[in-house]
């Protein structure tokens, strides 16, 4: 479940609650398109900004309609008695396994994420995927720590960033966190300007926003860098340069990818819970050319 391609889909909604048919045609696109695996209420889903009630509602609603695609659903809260109900709900609901992000408002230690993880695993039956994302949650993991989380038994995936510093995953990086996890364990890359170089770097997965909107062209790229055909991987990843252009102008890719689903049809405006807005104007402007010269739909 956690190799190839994990489609992360929008949560499209306004301030009067969930779009529940946009949310099921996303959802049935993808299952549609074979992807891998579904990613519902990742960051590009907005889990943060809804209700324990609202993300049980969403999870039931996604996995009943992923035919069966297995379906990822993500838990992280603020605290860790709310990410226990939520872990509960999305096993209820029937999913193949859960998503969790160090969420805090206060900056965590070590100690504090490794009890996290640990607590929290004491209560699934299902696998987990270690979310690594110091972009939103401010936190960063060292390789010891994930390798101290990894050692969990319902631990089973670990989705990394693109390097901080700006220097592409290495297959070195991925030979260091190989050498330290169990070997059920995988690695996914996230990032999506980071896709071709991390899969052929040696990573195992590819945690994709793209691949929420257009699964046919995320399949392409991930194919082709599992059959190790890098030339065609990193064609089709330079090919998508100008949306990945657009994912760092604008701070990542939540606002760009609803700014997409806008403009196509494929969600309602507006799509994100407030204060977040899609982008406007010229910005606006510039994601339409760059959808239409790429020919996405």
């Amino acid at each position: 479940m956690f190799t190839g391609l994990s489609a992360f889909p929008l949560t499209p909604m306004n301030e009067q609650g969930i779009h529940e048919h946009e949310c099921i045609r996303l959802v049935a696109r993808l299952a549609e398109a074979e992807v891998d695996s579904i990613g519902v209420l990742g960051s590009t889903g907005n889990y943060a900004y809804l209700s324990i009630e609202e993300r049980a509602r969403v999870a039931k609603l996604c996995i009943e309609h992923a035919s069966n695609v297995p379906v990822v659903v993500g838990i992280g809260a603020l605290r860790t008695r709310d990410v226990l109900v939520n872990a509960e709900n999305a096993q209820q609901a029937g999913a193949s396994g859960v998503l969790l992000a160090p969420v805090s408002y206060q900056k965590l230690t070590d100690d504090e994420v490794y009890t996290l993880y640990e607590t929290v695993c004491g209560s699934l039956s299902v696998p987990l995927c270690v979310y690594d994302n110091p972009g939103t949650t401010h936190f960063e993991f060292s390789d010891e720590l994930h390798g101290r989380i990894a050692q969990l038994p319902q631990v089973r995936s670990i989705k990394i960033p693109p390097a901080q510093n700006g220097v592409a995953i290495t297959p070195e990086r991925v030979a260091r966190l190989r050498a330290i996890i169990p070997s059920q364990v995988t690695i996914g890359i996230s990032g999506d300007h980071a896709a071709a170089i991390g899969l052929l770097a040696g990573c195992d997965a590819w945690y994709s926003v793209t691949g929420g909107l257009y699964p046919e062209t995320a399949l392409a790229l991930t194919r082709a860098a599992q059959a190790g055909d890098a030339q065609q991987a990193n064609a089709l990843s330079a090919a998508l340069e100008p949306l990945w252009a657009l994912y760092r102008e604008h701070g990542g890719s939540l606002r760009v990818a609803a700014t997409i689903a806008e403009l196509t049809g494929k969600v309602s405006q507006p799509c994100l819970p407030q204060p977040l807005k899609t982008l406007q104007g010229d910005a606006r402007k510039r994601v339409e050319s760059v959808i239409e010269a790429l020919s996405l739909n």
